[in-house]
């Protein structure tokens, strides 16, 4: 339990920009064109409306119903899980530098209609278009990336006497593909990589929040993939998610979200066979400042790593940080400038910082956060809290100071996905690593310090499985992303992906006469 903060710390407020007139209408004007349209699922190359109902999509920004989606069901699940069998055979034998050459083709897809995925994105998730033509690069990336990893998935030979052994890798058929609402485009694009690479046809199914560029994706996919190879279901968990994780023709499973629908996948997929499932699901991580640190570019990389552009909504946000007392009160009068200085606003505007928070649902969870953090006395409002939903979901970065330490505030312990940072002063090394490590989760975790004796110290003693050091929220290419304890299992956007998706199989030629 922590003691109730012993001073008032600074409080100011994030610039909120109020509904706007002529500039987001012109915006909007152009882009809305991209999806106002009749959406279908792509099922065995074609398009297809399902069995079901449909999903209003809403832009968060101003609450505006966009267009509507096929609410898919079990049907509809089970229709495209027949065409990713069917296609299978053919596709795992292809040439593998051919299925690399034709993942190839999809990042070209992707980079010549960047521009209109990352509006449509910023239309249908809320977050800044600047941002989001990022995600479309990272994406073009990762798939060239592992297109030219298509030769490296290798096996082994091992000396035997009497004969000859070697191992193969070999696909497991149907791949079930379930990503987050928190970078549409990206997710679905540059998780098709891995799996089709390795031979694998996909079944993908995007948030039901955020599936509008999924299904554009998929379109482009149908014109470069043979029938079934890549397919998309769109609806709610509940049903596409469940009958795809379930399903018997599914032996492979991955998905990308919270633990709580980790744990639940986990249970799904195996209540009637053995699946392999990898999962990259939630975190509470910890920044920790040390005193030698640089002040400067720690405050940067606190503001940096809560991934404030993405309205906090991301798995890897460094939502705890932990200040040396010596630095304490610099930090917070430091990071309380920067984070005014954002602009919340039009995701559509260039001059906008942070966006729209996905949904209501999300929208009204981050708020009974904030409020929790307002009527805590051990938490003090450093920054922000101010929220907005009468033409759109806003919430300005917000930051709240523990400053008696460690205590079971929710805010400080439980993952938001929203814009709020928790800062908490510290004076050991030892303390520090135990409040760090102290939490279910481990996926990121950030360092500042000037010392390399402590980098190493720290950097070993961390129980997370992305640590940085000087550094925040950055990926590095072909650097393996992934957590340990309620954080996931497996590892994603390095070669350890590629080998995910494949099976080894060992094989021995006994040799005559030996």
């Amino acid at each position: 339990m922590c003691s109730p903060a012993r001073s008032i710390v600074l409080q100011s407020r994030t610039h909120l920009v109020p509904a706007k007139g002529t500039e987001p209408v012109a915006a909007l004007s152009e882009v809305k064109p991209l999806v106002e349209r009749d959406w279908r699922m792509i099922i065995d190359g074609g398009p297809v409306r399902g069995d079901g109902d449909v999903l209003d999509v809403v832009n968060p920004a101003t609450g505006e119903v966009l267009t509507r989606i096929p609410a898919g069901t079990a049907h509809d699940v089970d229709r495209a899980v027949a065409a990713a069998k069917k296609a299978f055979r053919a596709w795992r034998g292809t040439p593998a530098a051919e299925r690399g050459r034709l993942v190839g083709l999809l990042a070209d897809a992707i980079a010549e209609h960047g521009e209109e995925l990352a509006r449509i994105d910023a239309l249908d998730y809320g977050s800044p278009l600047r941002m989001l033509r990022n995600d479309v690069r990272i994406a073009v990336q990762q798939l060239r990336y592992f297109a030219g990893l298509a030769l490296e998935l290798r096996g082994q030979s091992i000396p035997a006497r009497g004969g000859v052994d070697f191992t193969v890798l070999e696909p497991f058929g149907v791949v079930g593909r379930i990503v987050a609402f928190n970078h549409p485009l990206m997710f679905a694009a540059t998780k098709l990589a891995a799996p089709l690479v390795a031979g694998n046809t996909i079944v993908l199914k995007p948030s039901e929040h955020t599936s509008l560029s999924a299904l554009r994706i998929g379109e482009l996919c149908a014109e470069i993939f043979p029938p079934g190879v890549v397919n998309v279901v769109t609806g709610l968990g509940a049903t596409v998610g469940v009958r795809l994780t379930s399903h018997p023709d599914v032996p492979r499973v991955a998905f990308i979200g919270s633990v709580e629908t980790g744990l639940r996948i986990q249970r799904q997929a195996a209540a009637e066979q053995v699946k392999t499932v990898t999962l990259e699901l939630g975190g509470k991580n910890p920044l920790i400042v040390f005193p030698d640190a640089d002040l400067e570019g720690a405050v940067a990389g606190a503001v940096h790593g809560m991934n404030f552009t993405w309205q906090g909504q991301s798995c890897g946000s460094t939502s705890r940080a932990y200040v040396h007392r010596s630095v304490w009160t610099d930090f917070l009068t430091r990071v309380s400038a920067a984070i005014t200085g954002l602009t919340v606003g039009d995701p559509l505007d260039d001059a906008t910082d942070v966006g729209a928070i996905v949904s209501r649902v999300q929208f009204e969870k981050i708020g009974r956060y904030v409020d929790a953090g307002l009527t805590d006395h051990r938490a003090k409002l450093v920054v922000g809290a101010t929220r907005r939903d009468e033409s759109g979901l806003f919430v300005t970065p917000t930051v709240f100071a523990f400053e008696g330490g460690e205590c079971d505030s929710p805010v400080l312990n439980e993952e938001i996905f929203g814009p709020v940072l928790s800062v908490v002063p510290f004076d050991d090394y030892d303390e520090v690593i135990s409040r760090a490590n102290a939490l279910s989760f481990g996926l990121t975790a950030s360092v500042w310090t000037s010392s390399l004796g402590t980098a190493l110290r720290a950097t070993r003693d961390l129980e997370a499985g992305y640590v940085w050091v000087n550094a925040s929220s950055n990926h590095i290419p072909g650097a393996p992303y992934g957590g340990v304890k309620n954080s996931g299992v497996g590892r994603e956007e390095g070669l350890e992906e590629l080998y995910s998706y494949a099976q080894q199989k060992n094989i021995y030629i006994r040799l005559e006469g030996e």
